[in-house]
């Protein structure tokens, strides 16, 4: 006899046997008991969390010839037929293959003839999103007045794609994604009646790495199962044969992109690759690290919030006294932008690198948090006395390990104070400078890309362009009337724009500050903005 996959094995065959998903199970027992079934129900939600299961056991329920606690018996004959999907009555239909009008059309004319066993002729459309538009078009009326004896039950991951029309005729479940305590149980339950040896840590980590999806988790320990048949699977044993990463790669590797040691990192990642490890798996995860080191630093009792071992929360504690909370939400931004580009990559290792040499050089970003930390290490350098010389533009010195380093590198960002007012303007539109430009749109959204806003005086702010090409478009009056206009709409300020284009060996860096925040703050000098 072939062999039946888990999750094909241990598909629930009664409402009993569904996990994670009691507030639809009960609701569908309740309409059974009280025979208030509805004629179209809509199951929304992530994959492998029950849909298909419960949509089955539903269509069983309402057939079965001697319920237990609305439950299908499992037993009688309609229960047979439809387990063996032998019943006519019961209807399964793929709409990613079958989703032209013409299979509709079809279902149409079937819906006319009362069910040959049974009460109910039930129609299962899975993944419903993928029908076409005149396909929704086509089930729309019947799927508004069916016979008595037809139920609809439309199953999607993706509800936004569900035209209007079709979503208010439905009675709408969303599915929710399984706890992970909840699929340990599970899969515990499972090991020992399928005589598996396994360590609870394999599958605690199974369980994460199904993020909410049962079936995954299933699938997972059966690609597990198949690779160490018939041996202990122990937790490296998962993360071999996932490619997964254990913790203490990833402390050490924070511990490098911390210190700026590039080479370090660059190194990490090459040992990781060598082993096969899946390197969207280890971004992913190690997201996740920084995620823990965040929740330990930002929240009281945060052992109650991380599912790990003693050991591996004193590793956390330790590693996120290296960080401040800004630091580590760059760290975070940074690779979660990766995550999604790697997605349609082909070059997934240097994308990585790229990310790791821009944690490790926060000077080769212009962005508000990048500048910041650049700040932070060095004002940390100066109190140290790394930096005890200021060089003069265009030279060169001697950083603290013996290499040298280019003047800019060395030299802090300049500071320049402004009178309450002015900054306030500035800090206002810098902040949503990304969001004025995206709702500007057009042209206009096009030729303001890579701009920078600084003061221009009282009331005037000016748009700095990189590109000679934005600045002949950006420049135009009519953009800078329309600029204005937003800002006076949106956040009821009146801001004159100017326009200019940044000199050759420009630097774009300086840190505006208020003068009342300067002067209880920072103790250094300062300029002032005529």
């Amino acid at each position: 006899m072939s062999y039946t996959a888990l999750y094909r094995k241990w598909r629930p065959s009664s409402f009993a046997d569904v996990k994670g998903q009691d507030h639809i199970v009960q609701t569908l027992k309740n309409q059974i008991i009280s025979e208030r079934v509805g004629h179209a129900y809509l199951f929304c939600g992530t994959r492998g969390t029950g849909k298909t299961s419960i949509a089955k056991i539903f269509a069983k329920a309402v057939n079965c010839e001697n319920p237990i606690d609305a439950s299908p018996c499992g037993k009688c004959q309609t229960c047979s037929n439809i387990a063996a999907g032998a019943s006519l009555n019961v209807v399964e239909i793929d709409a990613a293959s079958n989703n032209g009008v013409e299979n509709i059309r079809e279902i149409r004319d079937q819906v006319q003839y009362p069910p040959t066993e049974g009460k109910y002729r039930v129609y299962i459309i899975d993944e419903v999103h993928m029908l076409s538009t005149g396909a929704f078009n086509a089930l729309l009326k019947t799927l508004e007045e069916p016979p008595s004896y037809v139920i609809f039950i439309l199953a999607t991951t993706e509800v936004q794609k569900i035209p209007v029309t079709v979503l208010s005729r439905c009675q709408r479940y969303d599915f929710k994604r399984i706890s992970v305590e909840t699929i340990v149980e599970h899969l515990k339950t499972l090991t020992e009646a399928e005589q598996i040896q396994v360590e609870d840590k394999a599958l605690s980590y199974l369980a994460k790495a199904a993020d909410g999806a049962l079936r995954d988790a299933l699938s997972l320990l059966d690609q597990c199962i198949a690779f160490h048949y018939g041996e202990l699977l122990t937790y490296d044993s998962v993360l071999d044969v996932l490619g997964a990463v254990d913790i203490t790669v990833f402390a050490n590797l924070f511990r490098a992109v911390v210190e700026n040691r590039t080479k370090d990192c660059i190194s990490c990642l090459e040992e990781l690759v060598l082993q096969g490890r899946e390197l969207s798996q280890f971004v992913i995860d190690f997201i996740w690290y920084l995620r823990n080191l965040l929740i330990v630093k930002t929240v009281d009792d945060a052992e109650n919030l991380l599912d790990m071992s003693t050991e591996n929360q004193s590793q956390l504690k330790e590693d996120s006294s290296l960080a401040d909370n800004e630091t580590l939400l760059r760290f975070i931004r940074v690779f979660s932008d990766l995550s999604n580009q790697l997605r349609y990559a082909s070059q997934k290792r240097v994308l990585i690198e790229v990310a790791l040499i821009k944690l490790t050089r926060p000077q080769m970003e212009q962005n508000l948090d990048s500048v910041l930390q650049r700040l932070r290490n060095i004002e940390k350098q100066l109190e140290s006395g790394s930096i005890s010389v200021m060089q003069k533009e265009g030279t060169s010195a001697l950083n603290s390990t013996g290499n040298t380093t280019s003047s800019e590198e060395l030299t802090p960002a300049q500071r320049v104070m402004l009178p309450k007012g002015q900054f306030e303007d500035l800090q206002l539109i810098r902040n949503e400078w990304g969001k004025i430009i995206r709702e500007l749109g057009g042209p206009i959204r096009a030729s303001l890309r890579d701009t920078v806003v600084e003061p221009a005086g009282e009331s005037c702010l000016c748009v700095v362009f990189t590109e000679q090409s934005n600045y002949m478009i950006g420049s135009r009056e009519a953009v800078i009337e329309e600029i204005q206009k937003y800002v006076e709409d949106h956040y009821k300020k009146s801001i004159a724009f100017k326009t200019r284009l940044k000199g050759g060996d420009e630097r774009m860096d300086t840190i505006y500050v208020s003068d009342e925040e300067l002067k209880t703050n920072i103790r250094m000098d300062i300029t002032m903005e005529e």
